[in-house]
């Protein structure tokens, strides 16, 4: 039985998974990201024409399965030029987060349900993959219930012992929570260890009548857990402690970073430093700069992400970081369908706006950078392409775009490709 929490679950002992085969170097891994990883040799166009070895990739892509698309669908990306070649997919119902291990050996991908109109008594699921990257094969492990409606985020502990999910939940019962599962050496997904649900609502009619749980990001220090409610316009804060003496998540005293009334927090990221983060909140159409110190975030800027008399709808959705960590990029869906990009201050990590490139299609969510900082793909969920944009990384700045043709896109994930 796992431990479903509505109010204060924190004194629950969690149940151990036991160690993970590619737990070693985990936290190497996780703070240094998909920069030191390893790949085949490709040419890449340098000035003048020379021609140097550059890296191949493996990009998986998490779709929505009510349309032509039937799952993940793998990849092989050239950095050196930009192409994407098709090499395998896997069928799985609505897969529009993925999270992919550091050793490559493991995908894992939430299953979006019940959906909009689905119905509240079903619940979402994490499906867990085995990983082949010389052949680009997904093969089935396991699914286990997410606890909750419509999971729409995935985030590996820092430990690499447990897979953490946000439930979204457009139902108001059972509402928004998280959840926490284990990790087995085989790369199964164990039953819930630990669910939490969020109460309250805001202040926007249809979209925060009850609690939305977005998305669930550990601090770089790796000893807290923000977790990010559209519904209520909180930043939960959780203290991680997997020796088992607080319980494996328990609440800071403050509890929570209260967000403006409406705003709708969204995703939350951490700057390669540590103490920068920035958050898109989607009802508002904002991206926030925060400084985080000793597991407390305080908010220092926030900026339209809307140009200036923009009258059309507006939604900001995914957020990322230049590998560097000099630029910053966010996803503004509405009727602006646009990648707004922002240059970071490297002294106090404010934002300054420095363009915006169209993406082509409607309805952006997710987008992903390659690792080499080259290029950046994005997915137009209603209008079923992708696109592979040119990116400078001296002005940020995007161009040069290659239309992929895939059936509703959400989600995107390098990894090397053996």
């Amino acid at each position: 039985m796992s431990n479903v929490v509505h109010a204060s679950p924190w004194g629950a002992r969690s149940r151990s998974s036991g160690a993970r085969g590619w737990l070693a170097g985990f936290l190497f891994a996780w703070a240094l990201g998909a920069a030191t990883a390893s790949a085949q040799d490709a040419p890449t166009a340098q000035a003048g024409g020379s021609i140097q070895p550059g890296p191949i990739y493996d990009l998986l892509i998490g779709t929505y399965t009510h349309g032509t698309s039937r799952g993940i669908y793998v990849y092989r990306f050239d950095s050196a030029t930009g192409q994407v070649s098709p090499v395998s997919s896997v069928q799985t119902v609505n897969p529009s987060y993925l999270v992919v291990t550091p050793d490559a050996r493991y995908v894992y991908a939430v299953n979006e349900l019940p959906g909009d109109t689905g119905p509240a008594s079903e619940r979402g699921g994490i499906s867990a993959f085995a990983f082949d990257p010389r052949a680009g094969q997904l093969t089935f492990l396991d699914r286990v219930s997410s606890e909750g409606n419509d999971p729409c985020y995935l985030a590996f502990s820092p430990d690499g012992r447990y897979l953490l999910t946000a439930n979204y939940s457009v139902a108001a019962d059972p509402g928004g929570s998280f959840a926490v599962f284990p990790l087995q050496e085989d790369g199964h997904v164990g039953a819930a260890v630990l669910v939490v649900h969020h109460e309250g609502g805001g202040p926007v009619k249809g979209r925060q009548d009850n609690a939305h749980v977005h998305s669930t990001v550990f601090t770089p220090d790796g000893h807290y857990l923000f977790t990010q409610d559209l519904g209520n316009d909180k930043l939960y804060e959780y203290r991680y402690t997997n020796d088992g003496s607080r319980g494996l998540l328990s609440p800071v005293p403050e509890g929570y970073v209260q967000m403006p009334a409406g705003s709708g927090p969204r995703h939350l990221v951490f700057a390669p430093n540590g103490r920068d983060a920035y958050l898109t909140s989607e009802l508002a159409g904002t991206v926030t700069t925060l400084r985080y110190a000793d597991g407390k975030l305080a908010p220092l800027q926030v900026l339209p992400l809307a140009a200036r008399g923009f009258a059309g709808k507006i939604g900001a959705g995914a957020i990322h970081l230049s590998p560097d960590g000099k630029f910053l990029y966010a996803t503004n869906r509405g009727d602006a369908n646009e990648i707004v990009i922002f240059a970071v201050d490297a002294h106090d990590g404010s934002l300054k706006l420095v363009g915006r490139q169209s993406t082509l299609g409607r309805t952006p969510r997710e987008f992903a950078i390659d690792p080499t900082g080259r290029w950046l793909i994005v997915g137009n969920q209603d209008s079923d392409s992708a696109y592979v944009f040119r990116r400078d990384p001296v002005t940020g700045l995007l161009a040069d775009p290659t239309r992929l043709s895939i059936g509703s896109p959400v989600d995107f994930k390098f990894t090397p490709s053996s």
